[in-house]
């Protein structure tokens, strides 16, 4: 049998998606066959601290199966159940034992950039997207840049800093009526699982809509108010990537915020979503080029919108560590594309350490020819 590979599952984390990467978590744990995954489990709390090992486990009491659990509890060697550590300590979680990281981390402090820089400075694969194709998938003002760039269909946008809210809120309203008119959303930059998201129709609640935003980061983004479906697509590979079949939405909310999508449990996956066939395949090849445009690696859930009015297809964002759950619209989608939670989990894994290898083949100091 060949030897088992190591798996750090980096999960938790400071964002406001914490409770959401405990759900994804459990589930890429539950999905590693003991046969073939160690699994070292990493937590990092709110407040920043980081647990590995045994002293992780606590935070997934209640979520992994007890026998689960408890297997785990059983095959974590006594050395990786390392003492708390803080960003100024981190060596002693010991990166060095495991042969990839899989970061379940959604949001900031996890999924923008920050974590991945730290994994390539430690020089250990991981799962997912590199540090610049996480920064700009996270920031929607910089992906929303590189998109108009590369001259793909979107809707209408601008931003603005928290300074400027705080010093001229109603100089911010006015300037929003005049471009946008009403309804209109409002999102932090940086962040996802639509926290913080708010449609405003109008005055009163477009202020509220701005001071909420501004409370999860520095750059609020202003976008115009599009009438379509809501249609998703999931992409999977590194430089030959694969795209799923195209899902839909039914948000049981006016939107698909927060609330739709983890707690009243009402809204509706339509896989594969109602479409032509003509349809689906521009939707598809949009989304390869989305993928492209911000050299994305491993996975990604690229959003777009359907017109009510025309069909018109306008990408919305790309995700690049989208829910993970076997229920989440990304696992879905690769199931009824063919693929299984569990080979999901392995391929991504063989796509890390593909990643890895390609990557050690760039020389990273100068020789005189």
């Amino acid at each position: 049998m060949d030897e088992k590979i190591r798996v750090a599952v980096l999960f938790g984390g400071k964002s406001g998606e914490h409770d959401v990467s405990l759900q994804s978590a459990t589930s890429v744990i539950e999905a590693m066959t003991p046969e073939r995954f160690e699994v070292v489990p990493v937590l990092i709390n709110q407040d920043g601290r980081w647990q590995a090992g045994e002293n992780a486990l606590p935070a997934l009491e209640g979520k992994v199966e007890p026998k689960r659990l408890q297997s785990l509890k059983e095959n974590i060697p006594t050395e990786r159940s390392l003492p708390e550590a803080t960003a100024k300590n981190l060596p002693a979680l010991r990166f060095d034992e495991v042969d990839v990281v899989f970061p379940v981390l959604h949001g900031t402090y996890g999924e923008d950039g920050t974590v991945q820089g730290l994994l390539e400075m430690a020089d250990i694969p991981y799962v997912g997207a590199g540090v610049m194709a996480s920064a700009v998938g996270m920031d929607k003002v910089m992906m929303k840049k590189v998109f108009a760039q590369e001259g793909l269909p979107q809707g209408d946008f601008t931003f603005f800093l928290r300074q400027r809210l705080e010093k001229d809120l109603a100089g911010v309203v006015a300037e929003i009526e005049r471009h946008f008119g009403y309804p209109t959303f409002i999102k932090p930059a940086n962040l996802g699982s639509s926290v913080g998201i708010s449609k405003a129709s109008n005055e009163d609640e477009l202020k509220k809509a701005l001071l909420l935003a501004a409370k999860y980061d520095r750059k609020v983004i202003v976008e115009e108010f599009i009438d379509a479906r809501e249609v998703e697509v999931a992409v999977l590979g590194n430089d030959e990537p694969e795209v799923s079949v195209p899902g839909e939405i039914i948000s049981s909310n006016d939107f698909y915020d927060y609330r739709a999508k983890y707690v009243d449990g009402k809204s509706v996956m339509r896989i594969p979503a109602e479409l032509s066939p003509e349809k689906a395949e521009t939707i598809r090849q949009l989304a390869l080029r989305v993928y492209r445009s911000i050299d994305c690696t491993g996975l990604a859930r690229v959003d777009f919108f359907v017109k009510n009015s025309d069909g018109q297809v306008l990408i919305n964002e790309i995700n690049t560590m989208p829910g993970f759950t076997p229920y989440s619209m990304y696992a879905n989608l690769w199931k009824h594309s063919g693929l299984s939670y569990a080979q999901l989990v392995e391929r991504l894994i063989n796509l890390a350490l593909e990643r890895y290898r390609d990557k050690k083949k760039t020389q990273t100091q100068f020789e005189e020819e």
